[in-house]
């Protein structure tokens, strides 16, 4: 079975390399294009992706030489974590050693704290960078926007070669708290080595939010102690019969300290009532009828319920959020509610009402996707949208009724922030029942504006959906997210101001080096001007 998986990889690399090759046709950009010109001729300040809110370039900048060190603040261990981890980052492409020592001032690369006046515009995530001669200084409120100042730092020097920093200055600050990538590991399995990877990728566009489907119909993929086969037998099936997999508690903890390191919370979904027939398999007391389920590798939705008037359930789903919940540091706990097309109405709103007092008893606040607003939403429970262009506006005046009522909501609108929507007729994997995504729809919307009652003081942020019916490796995952997910990040933290499609177009142009220099797999849009 791992030799014919490994081929099943092999062929897929082929077949998007395949495309890839196709798609560049004679389209692509030419030495001497005007677009492969105006890529060349932006400033460094101007390829920086996410767009910050105000960047300067000029004047002379800071050249890193053998004996240039990272400083940071005597005592602080938070911070002094966050000069490794960016002395790790830049030692390969630059070749420089890059100590990391502590003491204020001086010469080199300057991480600081500073809550004082001069930095209150810079909020919990901002930060400021200085570029000059004597010094490169990063400014923050917060160690999490040091971190962030760090990775545009990454971007403001080669991806190999000579390592100077432009001379300039930035202030920049997130327009959305919530900027969000979900990764589906029910469909298809990955391992926590492949999460982590994913991480770094979106950490570094400043993506701080890891939203993980850990069950489904085809597979669940987290030990719970007190139910011990939803992992030993709910976790051995995945789309196409293969052998699935699930991670331990003690993984998961892992994955999250890891994302948490880079800034990232890490939000579990465990979906329900519906698209739980993983759980059913492997507990035949969850089925009303109380008879055994067989394992589904399918890819239909809306076949499976908990058995709602069972006593049995609630025990089940006390047992797992207060599980889930206590491995899980972050504020969010998500408990899908999507497509229970098995569920009566009034069961819905009956078990969605138990469910949320559940997540509540442990800590959390309740993410649900948007269909919770047809029931009774908790106090701060936060709406997760993914209607599209040919919602029903009745679909859409209850998330707009929910949002009067003080909810807040995360936009994953499935026509434009789904990375399993193929790209065009040409993608191997993905689904299409949303339409072609192509890179610039992904990008063309406004999350301020973009579905009707719901303004942007209502949004919480943007999520970048990445399903898994059709995604069984690493390499189409990364053919499937970017560089679509660089889109997303943008318009979760780049001003409204700074959105336009033309000058997106050449910033995510010039990440094209720097994503094959990461050895990601990245589809090359036509559209695209890449170098």
């Amino acid at each position: 079975m791992r030799v014919l998986r490994m081929l099943g990889a092999l062929l897929a690399l082929a077949a998007t390399l395949s495309c890839a090759a196709a798609e560049g046709g004679t389209d692509d950009a030419r030495p001497g294009d005007p677009d492969l010109r105006r890529v060349a001729e932006l400033a460094p300040y101007e390829r920086v992706l996410p767009a910050p809110a105000m960047a300067q370039s000029g004047g002379p900048g800071y050249r890193l030489r053998p004996a240039t060190v990272i400083r940071t603040a005597p005592g602080d261990d938070e911070v002094g974590r966050i000069g490794e981890l960016l002395a790790r980052q830049l030692r390969g492409p630059t070749g420089v050693p890059l100590p990391v020592v502590e003491g204020a001032g001086g010469s080199g690369i300057l991480l600081r704290i500073d809550k004082g006046e001069d930095t209150e515009g810079l909020g919990e995530e901002g930060y400021r960078l200085e570029s000059t001669p004597a010094a490169v200084t990063m400014t923050a409120r917060t160690p999490a926007g040091l971190f962030h100042a760090a990775q545009t730092l990454r971007q403001l020097l080669p991806v190999s070669g000579a390592a100077a920093v432009p001379g300039g200055r930035i202030e920049d600050r997130p327009r959305f708290a919530y900027r969000g990538a979900l990764l589906d590991i029910a469909r298809h399995f990955f391992t926590v080595e492949q999460v982590k990877r994913y991480v770094d990728q979106l950490a570094q566009y400043k993506i701080n939010t890891l939203h993980l489907h850990l069950t489904d119909d085809q597979g669940w993929r987290l030990e719970i102690e007190s139910w011990p086969m939803l992992a030993a037998y709910g976790g051995g099936s995945e789309v196409g019969g293969g052998p699935g997999g699930a991670w331990t508690m003690d993984e998961y903890r892992e994955l999250v300290a890891y994302a948490a390191e880079r800034y990232v919370e890490v939000v579990p979904e465990i979906d329900m009532p519906g698209h739980t027939h993983a759980a059913l398999a492997s507990y035949a007391d969850l089925n009303c009828d109380g008879k055994p389920r067989d394992r589904y590798t399918g890819t239909k939705v809306g076949f499976s319920s908990l058995c709602v008037r069972k006593a049995k359930t609630y025990e089940f789903v006390d047992d797992v959020l207060r599980e889930v919940a206590e491995a899980t540091p972050g504020r969010y706990l998500h408990i899908g509610g999507d497509e229970a097309h098995s569920t009566s109405a009034a069961d819905y709103t009956a078990f969605m009402d138990r469910a949320q007092k559940a997540v509540a008893v442990y800590g959390k606040q309740v993410v649900a996707w948007h269909q919770l607003a047809g029931a009774k939403p908790a106090p701060g429970a936060v709406l997760q949208w993914w209607g599209h262009d040919r919602t029903p506006a009745a679909e859409k005046a209850k998330v707009a009724a929910a949002v009067r009522a003080g909810h807040k909501v995360v936009l994953s609108p499935a026509d434009r922030a789904y990375l399993d929507m193929k790209y065009d007729k040409s993608t191997g994997p993905g689904l299409v029942w949303a339409g072609y995504v192509p890179v610039r729809r992904s990008y063309a919307w406004d999350p301020g504006t973009h579905v009707s009652g719901v303004p942007e003081s209502a949004v919480l942020g943007v999520e970048a959906a990445l399903w898994t019916e059709t995604v069984d490796s690493v390499v189409a995952l990364e053919h499937m997210a970017f560089p679509r997910v660089l889109g997303l990040a943008e318009l979760g933290w780049s001003p409204a101001t700074a959105l336009d499609w033309d000058r997106y177009r050449l910033r995510l142009a010039a990440q094209g080096p720097r994503m094959t220099d990461q050895a990601i797999g990245f589809h090359r849009a036509q559209e695209v001007p890449w170098p």
